[in-house]
């Protein structure tokens, strides 16, 4: 039991010398300390750290070298514990003599400051005794100034009331200026002191003699510039009147603002009753005997005047920004009553006069009584291209008066709309004059240039009047009379193929649908009849009238986009975003296409007679292979014939040009491939005739060298076709020539037969393939075994190219699409088990019958070329990748069989 308990006191004696640190310390030890020894982590564990360095029995073999290590470790660290430990000590006893130095020089400074502490106290005592008399003497001299300072303003404020009431009476006011000055400074001195009863009398006398001033000199003023006399006193001099103009700058506020208001309208009198609104001269036609007036009076009043008015009244200022405030209102008041007798020009008349009027004034005044600075930016700018730019931060002056005619500038609008209504019936005629294409300077219409310079005329002249609402008003007219220019103008000039024989032909193909039964020779009459109906053609006039058409709507519409944004840039920020010409640039799209459209029309129409010859030869009774046949000689003949006229008339139209030779072969090849299906080349015996199929593989060639040309035929200049179009006529006529090449092979062996066709036309229809072997005439029987041959090998070669690409698929991707993928194996469920089996010979009706099988059923009839079917598919849907890349490949397969079957 004792045991027990002195090892109990041992371990919790242990415990309590542990020192344990917080966390924040421990933070700070590691940064100051830094170790990467295991043993010095907070949490080292000894069991964990000697399973470390011995993982195994095998690595027992180095303890020994181990347990030397740590006893070299041990050893050295007790050697530095030891030095430390002896340092602390020495440390320790350093530290105690320093802190008994430190404290006796304590003690000593303490002693030190004891007494300049004392020494200090005796010298302020000392100081205050020297300093007590002069602070009296310093008081008392500021209070004597004050006093004696006070006493002079009283006595000038006494004195100066009594002499400027002598003054007044006898209105002496040159000598009242000065000593009005000295008393309201020194009345505003005395303002604290109103308390006291003498100083307030005072102040009242002072504010007295203000309002007395005021009264006398407006009375002066009033008599002075009155017309009949109304004292018996005589008036008072001009000199007296500017030194009584300098003793009111002095006084309220209120008081000048009252005089100039009175002054201004006492000078305003005569206009007023001259240009009443019942005089003939007060209307618009007249305006400018306003300004003119305006004028002389002046030149009048500062001629005799000008002396009176301090200069920083600006009298003259006043007296004109009053003329325009009345000016503005008269004008607004007739116009609204004489509302029917204003026409544009009169209504422009008058704008013009004021806008010059308000330029004038601009130069002569700073506009500093309208508050108005020279970096003001409400006036818009406005520039006109026939003079210099006039900058509108420097005219103050800007709708002072013209802002009245802002309401009636719908009539101008109005005008605009009348005059532009005139420029296009005017334009429809020039129209219907017989057009002379040797005589023309441009393919561009002269009267698009007119239009677009009338349009310019009339921004700049409404950017001058307004650039807000009537502004955006006449945008609004432009987009109108574009469209009119593009329908009545450019539509209306288009030439257009007469549609009677047209429409007669799409009635009688109807009729002779229902009169099969009638002699071969009454359809040949018929038949004719329609061919010539449809090969109407454009004349040489006719298409370089609509290559002109062409050019002007590509004018329009880039000078539309221009005229839109000049439009954003002129108006006002509130109408910005409502100006927008997209429909009306759509407008001219639409005729840039439709031109193309006829140009294409015609040039195919020429080439129509020539096909349908093409189709009318005898291939299988060619005897021999000579140059090109005559079909197309005649073709080659109608592209040298049409394409320069076109090529020279959109010569500034170069990209439009090329869109036409696209838009041409995209429509021509097709068709000749068209006819090329119904040319027969098959002899009496079933072979072919490899010399025709020979001829016209040579036509096809030429005609292939001809389309390549087309841009630059008749052409002195060689240019290169562009590689887009380069592109298009050697892909599409490369697979005429395959197409004549695939004919040209024996359908026997079948099997090579169809990998032939795949080979040369590896992208070739099941529809293309039956139409190859009906040029090859080939019976009907022998077509369903050679389909059902090409269906299996266009197959397995799709999965042999699937196969080769599988490692490509993504599952992820697969099993995304999985649930779409096994919907389509439910709702073709039954046509796959019905073609899921192998081919056999006994399948060949159906496979054969193929043709008017849907497409989907074909495609899942391939599910055996993959290993199963689409049953075994969904049974294995669960499974893993072997699943998934199965049905990756049937899609695979499905995607690439829908690019080829129909």
């Amino acid at each position: 039991m004792e045991s027990k308990s002195s090892n109990e006191v041992e371990t919790s004696a242990t415990t309590n010398n542990k020192i344990h640190f917080s966390k924040e310390v421990k933070n700070v030890i590691d940064k100051v300390l830094k170790s990467d020894d295991p043993m010095d982590a907070p949490d080292f564990n000894c069991v964990d750290y000697i399973n470390q360095l011995f993982p195994n029995e095998q690595s027992l073999a180095t303890i020994d070298e181990t347990i030397q290590r740590m006893q070299c470790e041990v050893s050295l660290i007790d050697d530095n514990i030891r030095s430390v430990v002896r340092g602390q000590t020495n440390t320790g006893q350093d530290g105690q003599q320093a802190l008994c130095e430190a404290q006796k020089v304590i003690s000593t400074l303490y002693e030190h400051i004891i007494d300049v502490k004392t020494r200090a106290e005796r010298t302020e005592e000392m100081v205050k005794e020297i300093t007590r008399d002069i602070k009296q003497l310093d008081c008392a001299k500021r209070n004597l100034t004050s006093a004696i300072t006070t006493l002079n303003h009283l006595h000038m404020l006494v004195g100066g009331i009594e002499s400027l009431e002598i003054l007044i009476e006898k209105r002496l006011y040159g000598e009242i200026l000065n000593p009005l000055q000295a008393i309201t400074e020194v009345n505003q001195h005395f303002q604290q002191y109103s308390d006291i009863e003498e100083i307030k009398n005072l102040s009242q006398s002072v504010d007295k003699i203000q309002i007395t001033l005021a009264q006398q000199i407006t009375e002066d003023f009033k008599e002075a510039f009155s017309v009949k006399k109304t004292s018996n006193h005589s008036r008072i001099g001009l000199n007296q009147l500017g030194d009584a103009c300098k003793v009111i700058s002095v006084l309220d506020t209120k008081v000048k603002k009252d005089l100039l208001k009175w002054f201004i309208a006492q000078q305003l009198e005569e206009y007023l009753q001259l240009f009443h609104e019942n005089q003939d001269i007060a209307w618009l036609d007249k305006i400018d005997k306003r300004y003119a007036w305006l004028k002389r009076h002046l030149l009048d009043f500062e001629d005799k005047f000008g002396t009176v008015f301090p200069l920083d009244w600006e009298v003259s200022e006043r007296i004109t920004v009053e003329f325009c405030r009345l000016t503005r209102e008269q004008l607004s008041q007739i116009m609204n009553k004489r509302v029917n007798e204003i026409d544009v020009r009169l209504l422009l008349f008058a704008i013009n006069k004021t806008q010059s009027f308000e330029q004038l004034l601009s130069k002569r005044f700073t506009g500093v009584t309208l508050g108005v600075n020279n970096d003001n930016q409400n006036v818009p700018s406005f520039s006109s291209d026939d003079g210099p730019l006039i900058n509108s931060a420097f005219l103050v002056f800007h709708d002072q008066i013209g802002s009245c005619f802002k309401a009636h500038l719908d009539i101008y609008i109005r005008s605009i709309d009348r005059n532009l209504s005139e420029l296009i019936e005017k334009f429809i005629e020039q129209i219907k004059e017989p057009f002379r294409a040797a005589e023309a300077k441009s393919t561009v219409y002269p009267s698009s240039a007119d239009l677009f310079v009338f349009y310019k005329k009339c921004m700049v002249q409404c950017n001058q009047l307004s650039n807000e609402q009537p502004m955006y008003e006449l945008a609004l007219v432009f987009k109108k009379y574009l469209r009119e220019y593009a329908s009545k103008v450019l539509e209306f000039s288009t030439p257009k193929l007469l549609t009677t024989s047209t429409s007669i032909g799409k009635s009688m193909s109807l009729l002779t649908r229902d009169m099969q039964n009638l002699s071969t020779a009454a359809g040949q009459v018929i038949h004719n009849f329609l061919k010539e109906g449809d090969a109407q053609r454009f004349s040489k006039d006719d298409l370089i009238r609509i290559c002109c058409v062409l050019t002007t709507a590509e004018y329009c519409l880039e000078t539309v986009q221009q005229l839109e944004d000049k439009l954003k840039e002129k108006v006002a920020v509130a109408y910005v975003n409502k100006i927008d010409m997209s429909e009306e640039k759509d407008v001219f799209h639409r005729i840039i296409s439709n031109c193309i459209q006829l140009l294409v029309q015609d040039l195919e129409t020429g080439c129509e007679s020539f096909l349908q010859a093409m189709s009318k030869v005898q291939w299988q009774s060619i005897s021999n292979v000579g140059d090109q046949s005559s079909f197309i000689t005649n073709m080659c003949a109608n592209f040298k014939q049409t394409v320069p006229v076109i090529r020279d008339n959109l010569s500034s139209s170069r990209k439009y040009f090329t869109q036409f030779c696209h838009k041409f072969v995209n429509v021509f090849i097709p068709k000749y491939i068209n006819v090329l299906y119904k040319c027969k080349l098959t002899l009496s015996d079933g072979g072919n005739n490899v010399l025709g199929c020979e001829q016209l593989l040579l036509d096809t060639h030429s005609l292939k060298t001809a389309l390549l040309d087309l841009p630059s035929i008749g052409s002195s200049v060689n240019r290169k076709a562009p590689t887009s179009y380069t592109k298009v006529v050697v892909k599409d006529m490369t697979r005429a020539e395959m197409i004549i090449k695939v004919v040209m092979t024996p359908v026997q062996p079948p099997a090579h037969f169809t990998q032939q066709v795949l080979k040369l036309l590896p992208d070739i229809t099941i529809a293309e393939y039956q139409k190859i072997l009906d040029m090859k005439a080939v019976k009907r029987v022998d077509q369903l075994q050679l389909i059902d041959i090409f269906k299996r090998t266009a197959s397995t070669a799709a999965v042999a190219g699937l196969s080769d690409n599988t490692d490509s698929i993504s599952i992820d991707a697969e099993q995304k699409n999985s649930s779409s993928n096994a919907l389509d194996f439910s709702n073709d469920n039954v046509m796959a088990d019905a073609t899921s089996t192998e081919v056999s010979a006994g399948q060949t009706n159906i496979m054969g019958n193929a043709v008017s099988t849907p497409k989907r059923a074909f495609i899942f009839s391939v599910g055996n070329f993959t290993g199963g079917s689409s049953s075994a598919v969904d049974k294995n849907a669960d499974n893993s990748s072997q699943s998934s890349g199965d049905r990756g490949r049937i899609r695979k397969l499905e995607n690439l069989l829908k690019k080829r079957l129909p």
